[in-house]
């Protein structure tokens, strides 16, 4: 016996097939044209400054370029020091504290709030770091990208 689909669900029933047909059919990505790292799929490295590491492209510690994911635990700040190259830094999650300067004074952090472009030039001091919440950072440059402390007074 055939049975007919009555004209209300009949929608209901296309849009079903579709979505299925569209689930079963799509098309794996080709690996050649496109590489996908999902969130729990990236390495975080601990530091001893308080911070984590993951190296998405390249690696900091050679000449080339690179680009990592920082992410400063809460309460945990770097000292002043310079790096040798310009660093660009996308504030990606919480609010990174940034000073300048080689005299180390945690009440003159200023804030930078999540959405925000920094560059850190070559050669110049600062230092950093998060306060009450943990920040995530994006940061690319050129290698090495080795962390000189500033002089001592």
């Amino acid at each position: 016996m055939l049975h007919t689909i009555r004209k209300p669900h009949a929608p209901v029933l296309a849009i079903l097939l579709g979505l299925s047909s569209a689930v079963t059919g799509a098309a794996e990505l080709d690996p050649k044209a496109i590489s996908i790292k999902l969130p729990e799929q990236i390495n975080w490295v601990a530091n001893p400054s308080g911070s984590e590491t993951a190296v998405l492209v390249g690696d900091p510690a050679k000449p080339g370029l690179y680009v990592v994911l920082n992410k400063w635990k809460a309460h945990h700040n770097s000292k002043p020091h310079s790096h040798p190259n310009d660093r660009f830094i996308t504030v990606i999650s919480g609010t990174w504290w940034v000073g300048t300067g080689s005299d180390y004074n945690p009440d003159d952090l200023k804030p930078v709030p999540a959405g925000s472009f920094v560059t850190h030039y070559g050669n110049e001091i600062h230092y950093d770091g998060a306060k009450d919440e943990d920040t995530i950072l994006q940061i690319v440059g050129i290698g090495p990208a080795t962390s000189v402390p500033a002089p001592a007074k």
